[in-house]
């Protein structure tokens, strides 16, 4: 029988070759990230891929007997740094998030006797882990390596858009092996595998698929898996085996039976002692395994391993070049693995045919020329990664927008994406930021169709039922005694109403302006008059009792307290301003978030804020406070904003394993360091305006989406030289404190006279001031 992968290897196009002397992959190091939330995959992809293949070094189960394990929160993304054993390599992660899903079609290599249970990290010989050490492991952009101790496998891996893959170089003389776990999953337990089913097609492929259910209720994850040499023997067992076998059960499945199905299957391949590289190609699909096997002829057909790796590395080079910097090694290191973090999610969720599994269940197919994505984690990256997807990647938002407005359609709630992945909304977190990210492409011009977006903004904010929204309708707010979050929730879909009021007052539609407007001052509802302070509040319009500002649970709000909360309003930070008690009471607070320490007990049982996020009492490893630091440019001392955000960056971000604050949230804290580094930032998404701040490089060319070319320059920036004493566009002077997105888009120069002492006479007024709802009450 004819080998598949062998037929394959026809006529490879050429890879890619890089455009810069020296690439910005050079820079690039995946494995950044943060010890104690677990959220790098040091693995090997492309922009946007739906392969994510990565080692996975534990599988810390989400409950046991309906316990959860706080441990498995380290293991987001299946990887943590300080562990000495690999389980396996998985091919489907997420990108640092704060609960987790996938790790699909566990691959591991062995030789000698095959076990097929995973072992421990302490006893790894029990199972078919093994050692490993950092100091023979290789991360890049595109491409991981690593030696697996215990057997002396050298592994590598590779991808392509959908398909992962693996080059095993065995010990000269050892009987070789593959290990397939199909239950193997992160934030798994037991039974999230529904069912598994295998088939070996001839002596190279093998397809198949599981169902799960985790965080995405019901996930389809079909394969292709082919090898370039032939099976010479292959096995499996079902650690969960039915009760009922029917007929069946006259078969011995265990061993050389081509059809193979179960609960918890684990199987084995074995390709005798052959001295040759075993290479293995795993290609994935939602929709079926002729799918899969339509993508790995079409993405892996013809090409060697390496060059494969080639063209990884390639498309990496493309995206990267978006940006080109100077600065210190150290500096652009941070840079370039920010943007890389910026390029893993959303990903690409349709099959090379252009269908997919829509959240109906249903297959669809994406309009021509359209590619459908997946992976929104909208409640983080509406903020900053998909402002500057607008900024940077015009097209790939349109299609972003397009996939989001796709999913409202298959909703039965008729809504857009709350946190989605997978062809399944998991709803996780609050608001309705669906609404911000197609109200900001809306009025960055990108081309989707404004009716129809409107009408899914508005039925997004009309869900009675969700979270909430009917009592929120009523109320102008969401009392704590119906959602125990729920003056974050009013704090956030106030917001949100912001947008749907600002896309209806551009479209014309003056009815749907004028109701969303009046939503759009809920925020005020949830503010104490007697401290100034948003805080909860119960139905019958009362304060909720034993009010503590500094304390993160059981306050009203998710995830932060009220100190970082009350400053949540980015639509109307006039407004803001005003309710606190005027510039020098605001201006006072601000200082007291930054600088006032906040002892752990105030956070001891929220996951997502740790102390190592912390400046002062402003949290900026975890999402909310984002905005804060830029909120000093509403007042009389602007300057502090560029005092706050050069001690965020060289603090919180740090070209280290250990290098980031907090989850990186699917690109979002990396969003913000690039927009941050650029010397703006969008305060308020949904508005055309660029919040300035300071710049972090000296020098930063950034290739807009319309093709034409933004350079930034700031001389002589550093930790000490911080301050703005001028901005000059295009060579005018530049007196606002922003710039707008028509300002920027047909590139040009900005500059910024940095200096070491504060500018305390630049102050901004009237037009001069970013937006503020209030302006236009």
């Amino acid at each position: 029988m004819k080998h598949l992968l062998i037929a394959l290897l026809a006529a490879c196009p050429v890879a890619m070759t890089a455009a810069q002397t020296r690439p910005a992959t050079d820079y690039v190091d995946p494995t950044i990230g943060t010890r104690s939330m677990g959220h790098v995959f040091p693995g090997a992809c492309v922009p946007h891929g739906a392969v994510q293949l990565s080692p996975d070094t534990e599988m810390v189960p989400h409950s046991i007997d309906g316990r959860y394990q706080p441990d498995a929160y380290r293991y987001c993304a299946g990887y943590q740094w300080d562990d000495r054993t690999i389980v396996g390599f998985s091919h489907t992660h997420l990108s640092g998030t704060g609960h987790s899903d996938l790790g699909d079609i566990l691959l591991m290599p062995g030789v000698g006797e095959v076990r097929l249970d995973r072992g421990t990290a302490d006893r790894p010989g029990t199972g078919y882990r093994s050692r490993f050490s950092h100091e023979r492991e290789r991360a890049e952009a595109g491409y991981y390596a690593v030696t697996l101790d215990d057997s002396g496998i050298r592994a590598e891996l590779t991808a392509t858009e959908r398909v992962g893959v693996h080059r095993y170089t065995f010990p000269a003389g050892a009987r070789q092996h593959v290990v397939v776990d199909l239950d193997h999953a992160i934030y798994n337990y037991e039974g999230k595998t529904r069912w598994a089913a295998v088939r070996v097609e001839n002596d190279t492929l093998v397809t198949g698929y599981r169902i799960t259910s985790g965080w995405a209720r019901t996930n389809y994850t079909y394969f292709a898996m082919s090898f370039s040499r032939p099976i010479a023997d292959y096995g499996c067992r079902d650690r969960r085996p039915l009760d009922y076998r029917g007929g069946w059960g006259k078969f011995d499945t265990s061993r050389r039976f081509p059809e193979l199905a179960g609960r918890s299957l684990a199987l084995w391949f074995d390709f005798g002692d052959d001295p040759a590289p075993l290479e293995v190609r795993v290609a994935l699909s939602a929709v079926g395994t002729t799918g899969a096997r339509a993508n790995l002829e079409a993405e892996a057909a013809g090409c060697t391993f390496d060059e494969l790796a080639a063209q990884a590395r390639a498309k990496w080079d493309e995206a990267l070049g978006a940006v080109e910097a100077e600065g210190d090694q150290g500096a652009l290191r941070m840079l370039y693995t920010s943007l890389y973090h910026t390029m893993i999610n959303p990903s690409v969720y349709q099959d090379v045919d252009g269908r997919y599994r829509g959240l109906d269940h249903e297959i669809h197919t994406a309009a021509p020329g359209r590619t459908n994505y997946t992976v929104f984690s909208l409640w983080d990256t509406y903020r900053a990664l998909h402002p500057l997807f607008n900024l940077l990647w015009r097209e790939r938002s349109r299609d972003l927008v397009a996939s989001m407005l796709d999913h409202c359609d298959q909703s039965v709630h008729g809504i857009l994406p709350v946190w989605s992945h997978m062809g399944n909304e998991n709803w996780c977190m609050i608001g309705y930021h669906g609404v911000s990210v197609v109200g900001d492409a809306l009025d960055k011009g990108i081309g989707i169709d404004p009716g129809r977006a409107l009408e899914a903004m508005v039925r997004s904010s009309d869900c009675d039922y969700y979270d909430g929204t009917g009592v929120y309708k009523e109320l102008g707010y969401v009392p704590v005694d119906v959602r125990s979050t729920g003056s974050s929730m009013t704090l956030e879909y106030a917001y949100d109403d912001w947008v749907v009021y600002r896309t209806a007052l551009r479209m014309g539609r003056d009815d749907v302006a004028r109701e969303y407007r009046r939503r759009a001052l809920n925020y005020r509802n949830v503010f104490d008059p007697a401290t100034g302070f948003a805080r909860g509040r119960m139905k019958d319009g009362g304060w909720k009792p034993d009010f503590n500002r500094y304390d993160t649970h059981g306050q009203g709000f998710i995830e932060g307290n009220s100190w970082n909360y009350s400053m949540y309003v980015p639509h109307d930070p006039d407004g803001l301003i005003a309710l606190m008690g005027g510039d020098r009471r605001f201006t006072a607070r601000l200082d007291s978030l930054f600088t006032e320490f906040l002892p752990d007990e105030y956070f001891a049982e929220t996951e997502d804020v740790t102390r190592e996020g912390l400046l002062g009492m402003y949290v900026h490893g975890n999402e909310p406070s984002h905005h804060v630091p830029y909120l000093y440019m509403w007042t009389s001392q602007p300057w502090k904003t560029q005092y706050w955000l050069r001690e965020i960056m060289d603090r919180m971000y740090r070209p280290e394993v250990d290098g980031l604050c907090g989850n990186d949230d699917c690109g979002q804290m990396s969003a913000w360091y690039i927009f941050t580094a650029m010397g703006f930032y969008p305060v308020c998404p949904g508005s055309d305006q660029y919040v300035l701040g300071a710049p972090y490089l000296p020098r930063m060319k950034v290739r807009l989406g319309e093709g034409a070319w933004l350079e930034i320059r700031a001389p002589g920036v550093s930790s000490k030289n911080r301050y703005v004493h001028g901005v000059r566009l295009n060579g005018r002077p530049w007196t606002k404190a922003y710039l707008t997105y028509d300002d920027l888009r047909q590139g040009g120069v900005l500059e910024f006279d940095m200096r070491p002492t504060p500018d305390r006479r630049r102050r901004f007024r009237g037009e001069e001031r970013p937006y503020s709802l209030s302006a236009e009450l």
